[in-house]
């Protein structure tokens, strides 16, 4: 936690890049609910250029590397946040990190070692999406392929397991098994409520869960949360049925916040 001095880390955005003005308005808004935390939580704005792993072959996909690098880039540059975006090919994390302070490998790339290799030998901090089929012991291999590169500067994500058929179960007990890592532990609150491939072309999700869930994850010592917010979730492009609405966001902030704090005060037991 270093690197981040101790504060919460809170990763906020929509899930893709649907185009310049809402990408703006939504980061516009963010910058200020989050501005009376800015000495108690780090905040990172976060989009994708690219979903490539839509469910449908028919779904959004975004605006694609060049573009949404631009749209990003002037994120960044208009609000003065950091940034965060996935990447898919070894290719695109050289040029991301150009804009980009934080590079997500997705969960279902995170034992590819030539994507983490090179998103690691850009310099960037490194988020590494735990997949959803992986143990969070089984996490050391891809956090051992970062770290061969001299980069040691790496965040570890835990987004639910698959349960079954279209189904995910978060494990509170990953939180303390992957801090061992001596890395940050992020929870996503809001990937983790998926119902994958539950609506036929599409991921369904139980967004009334993103409550009880984060609030669990910090209580088990995650130093942040990862949380998809949108303007207005039901005609989001993707990922609709599980981001929150930034009034949603909103009102869950002064909970996440008082918990970080209360937590980072006690001495943890370790598991």
């Amino acid at each position: 936690m270093v690197m981040f001095n101790n504060k919460m880390i809170l990763i906020a955005g929509p899930c893709v890049i649907e185009g310049e003005d809402i990408t703006l308005e939504i980061a516009g808004k963010l910058q200020s609910i989050l501005a009376p935390y800015s000495d108690r939580i780090q905040w990172f704005f976060k989009s994708s250029y690219d979903k490539a792993n839509r469910s449908s072959l028919n779904s959004f996909r975004g605006p694609g590397l060049t573009e949404g690098l631009r749209i990003l880039a002037k994120v960044k540059e208009t609000f003065g946040v950091g940034i965060l975006t996935d990447v898919h090919t070894p290719q695109d994390a050289y040029a991301a990190a150009e804009v980009c302070d934080i590079l997500q490998v997705p969960a279902f790339l995170c034992r590819q070692t030539d994507l983490l290799v090179a998103t690691a030998e850009t310099g960037a901090i490194v988020n590494l999406k735990k997949g959803q089929f992986l143990s969070p012991w089984d996490m050391e291999g891809p956090i051992n392929k970062v770290l061969s590169t001299g980069n040691n500067k790496i965040l570890l994500t835990e987004r639910g397991c698959s349960f079954g058929y279209n189904n995910l179960v978060s494990d509170m007990r990953s939180i303390p098994v992957l801090s061992r890592s001596g890395f940050p532990v992020i929870f996503d609150a809001t990937h983790s409520v998926q119902l994958p491939g539950a609506l036929s072309t599409e991921s369904g999700g139980q967004t009334e869960f993103v409550p009880t869930l984060s609030r669990a994850a910090l209580a088990a010592g995650a130093h942040g949360l990862f949380i998809e917010t949108h303007t207005n979730p039901k005609i989001a492009k993707s990922d609709a049925a599980s981001m929150l609405s930034l009034e949603e966001f909103a009102a869950l902030l002064p909970t996440w916040d008082q918990l970080f704090t209360c937590v980072s005060s006690f001495d943890m037991v370790s598991a």
